[in-house]
């Protein structure tokens, strides 16, 4: 098992915004996690990442247990995360984005390599390296932010609603690369708003509802079950 999350409780002051909640990644696997808008999605991918601090519970990774660990040691022990709203750098340039996706590397050469293979996941970054981030439009920032993220090298890469807003040409392309991960050795938990596309990448997933996980099972089960169907796939 690559990440087991046990009964973890995590919230914002008096607002708590999981509640229980218990999941599991294998290596190379692709979950997705479903539900509606304040469901808990988002804090679970900051609880693993280590924005948010759970408040009871327990995520251990590859065995270790991520308790008290700051985001940048979890990056360092191979947990990428892409987060909602693409969050790169505006002022920077697309490459010195992608540079800074490869932060806990020490081989700057291999940096390098690992730049050069994103951009052949993502052609047009390789064509606007000079570029300022900002300056990108939405498509092409959602691929940046993605990129950035496998400069990391990481086992597990966290992606929360990589689709958002995009048109459907770019977001056929965004999935195409999330479905070639597993074949490159990288576990993936997607959080997305597109749940059936989600599901049908999926091998498994599990839906969130007001904090508490109410379902799970593999990706074509939950597809096929008539409470998904008709709350997050339009019946």
């Amino acid at each position: 098992m690559l990440l087991d999350v046990r009964g973890i409780e995590a919230g914002y002051g008096p607002i708590k915004a999981l509640d229980g909640v218990s999941i599991t990644v294998d290596e190379g696997e692709l979950v997705a996690i479903i539900g509606a808008n304040g469901a808990g999605k988002t804090t679970l991918l900051m609880a693993i990442s280590g924005i948010v601090r759970p408040r009871r519970g327990e995520v251990t990774f590859q065995g270790q247990s991520l308790a008290g660990l700051p985001p940048h040691e979890i990056v360092r022990l191979g947990i990428g995360h892409s987060p909602e709203g693409r969050r790169i750098f505006p002022r920077l340039t697309v490459r010195e984005n992608l540079e800074l996706g490869g932060f806990t590397q020490t081989d700057r050469v291999q940096v390098r390599r690992d730049i050069d293979e994103a951009c052949s996941l993502f052609p047009i970054l390789g064509d606007r390296m000079g570029q300022l981030g900002g300056t990108l439009s939405g498509g092409e920032q959602q691929m940046l932010a993605l990129a950035r993220a496998l400069v990391g090298r990481p086992k597990l890469l966290l992606l929360d609603e990589p689709s958002l807003g995009l048109a459907p040409l770019i977001v056929a392309k965004i999935f195409e690369v999330i479905a070639g991960l597993a074949g490159r050795g990288i576990a993936v938990m997607l959080v997305e708003q597109n749940a059936r596309a989600a599901l049908r990448l999926a091998s498994r997933g599990y839906v969130l509802e007001t904090g508490r996980v109410t379902l799970t099972g593999s990706g074509a089960d939950l597809a096929a079950d008539p409470r998904v169907r008709d709350a997050y796939l339009g019946g």
